[in-house]
């Protein structure tokens, strides 16, 4: 009897242990086929993601990172830009300056010329001079400073030099020969309205006149109007530059006329 137990339990526990080692050995290969079949797809996804991976490009690192990065090109444009616009304006002011300051020196080539004459009555050369004729020099003087300095060229001439001195833009159109003949450009000689020409025309030429005819007086009474003449063309001069310099450079608009020919363009407003 005892032997016949032994007999079957021997035979269960072997039973037991084929059927335990059939089972671990399919839990392996299904384990291992779940590994496989994993490891398909995973590289399947990948060859699919190779394929459809598209290049690395310039915008596509931008907006990786999300940085704004800006090309060189756009950066050197708007270097380009900036200097060019600093070009012009260096060039508006410079020609600006040369149609002001040219008349200046019109004006002071004259006081250069005509101041001597006017001292004269106050040197050892010449006789001096009585009381009433000090007195016509000091009316005289103040009666030029007036009419001529503050009427004649603080009002008119004056405003009117550095307005159109202001539409000199080499740059922007304006012609070589306006450039070059700047100040006579800036006098209203010529490109001008046909009253302006009319104008500038005759007082240049009526000045001259009368400076010829004044060689002829006698002294001291040349001397007594060349004193007035001295001290209105010295008031003309200061006011143009100081004109010049408040609106060339403190950027005060006159708003003054400068007198342009019509059809002239956007460049003369």
């Amino acid at each position: 009897m005892h032997k016949i137990t032994k007999l079957l339990l021997i035979l269960l526990s072997s039973v037991g242990w084929i059927c335990s080692g059939f089972s671990l050995s399919n839990r392996r290969q299904c384990s291992s086929l779940k590994y496989a079949s994993r490891y398909k797809s995973e590289r399947s996804l990948s060859s699919n993601n190779t394929q459809d991976r598209k290049p690395i490009t310039f915008s596509t690192i931008s907006s990786i990172h999300k940085v704004s990065m800006t090309p060189r090109g756009g950066v050197s444009t708007s270097f380009r830009d900036s200097l060019w616009s600093i070009l012009i304006a260096v060039t508006n002011l410079t020609a600006s300056l040369w149609g002001a300051i040219g008349v200046v020196a019109v004006l002071g080539k004259s006081i250069k010329r005509i101041l001597p004459i006017a001292l004269e009555p106050f040197g050892a050369t010449f006789p001096p001079l009585s009381p009433f004729q000090l007195v016509c020099y000091v009316a005289t003087s103040v009666w030029f400073a007036y009419v001529e300095g503050y009427k004649g060229f603080q009002l008119r001439f004056s405003p009117l030099v550095v307005a159109r001195a202001q539409t000199l833009k080499p740059l922007q159109g304006t012609p070589i020969h306006h450039t070059i003949l700047g100040p006579f450009y800036s006098m209203g000689l010529f490109h001008a309205t046909k009253k302006r020409k009319i104008i500038s025309w005759s007082v240049s030429l009526g000045v001259g006149l009368i400076v010829a005819a004044v060689k002829r007086l006698p002294y001291p009474w040349r001397n007594i109007i060349d004193a007035g003449v001295v001290v209105g063309l010295s008031w003309g001069s200061l006011s143009i530059l100081t004109i010049w310099l408040k609106t060339a450079v403190f950027g005060r608009h006159l708003g003054f006329n400068p007198a342009l020919p019509e059809g002239s363009g956007d460049r003369n407003n």
